[in-house]
């Protein structure tokens, strides 16, 4: 299913010029809000805790995933080089599924290694809580991958529909009203982390067996959908 050439073109596109510039500052802008956290507050476990649920989950994460997601996939679709490449001898899973796995990767790279290096400059991973944080990102990155890789098969406005839903949803309510939080992804990955870190200072509103569940459905399901919409994508010509 993986396709090396696939996913090198993907790489590409997703670490080129301008979108590497908007995926480094952000894990920058963590680890320099961690080090002057630190400085003025010395290591805290429950200031560690806020910074890092209140913005490398909750913001930090969601965003690269729009970013990697939607621009593992969309770009292509909008200017219509998708057609070269869904007319060579690939399967269009195939395809999907080798874009998941690009924008997974570049997800979880640039969300989960910056929330390890900010949890230890915060608080030296006091209570788990850097390691904790850490399996939430790379959880919640796959999860948003596949979300965000459906989002740029089926609409032009990924983007923007991506970044509502990161900081008006995940952000805000998923992080705010008691309903919504059932609903996010970034619950969803707190309740593992909160399995990682026992009982202390990782907490989420959603039980683990519930969490899970929907984490795997989500991205099956999302991963499954993105491949039949590319699949029913007509090139021209076709009947």
């Amino acid at each position: 299913m993986y396709n090396p050439t696939v996913a090198r073109l993907t790489y590409r596109a997703l670490l080129g010029r301008r979108r590497a510039l908007i995926l480094f500052a952000l894990p920058a802008l963590l680890l320099v809000i961690a080090a002057a956290v630190r400085a003025f507050n010395g290591a805290d476990d429950q200031v560690a805790a806020d910074v890092l649920g209140g913005f490398a989950l909750a913001t930090m994460v969601p965003l690269i995933g729009v970013i990697a997601g939607t621009g593992a996939i969309g770009p292509e679709i909008d200017d219509g080089s998708i057609v070269y490449l869904l007319s060579k001898p690939v399967k269009r899973p195939s395809i999907i599924f080798t874009k998941l796995i690009v924008a997974i990767a570049v997800t979880m790279v640039f969300s989960a290694v910056p929330t390890f290096l900010a949890g230890m400059i915060l608080n030296g991973n006091g209570q788990q809580v850097a390691v904790a944080y850490t399996v939430a990102a790379l959880v919640a990155s796959i999860a948003y991958s596949a979300l965000f890789l459906l989002l740029g098969t089926v609409s032009r406005h990924a983007v923007v529909i991506g970044l509502v839903y990161a900081l008006v949803w995940e952000a805000l309510f998923g992080s705010l009203i008691s309903g919504a939080k059932t609903l996010s992804v970034q619950q969803w990955a707190l309740a593992v982390a909160q399995k990682v870190s026992g009982e202390g200072l990782v907490t989420s509103d959603v039980g683990l067996p519930t969490a899970v569940a929907l984490l795997v459905g989500v991205t099956v399901l999302a991963t499954w959908y993105a491949g039949q919409k590319l699949r029913t994508l007509k090139l021209a010509g076709e009947e």
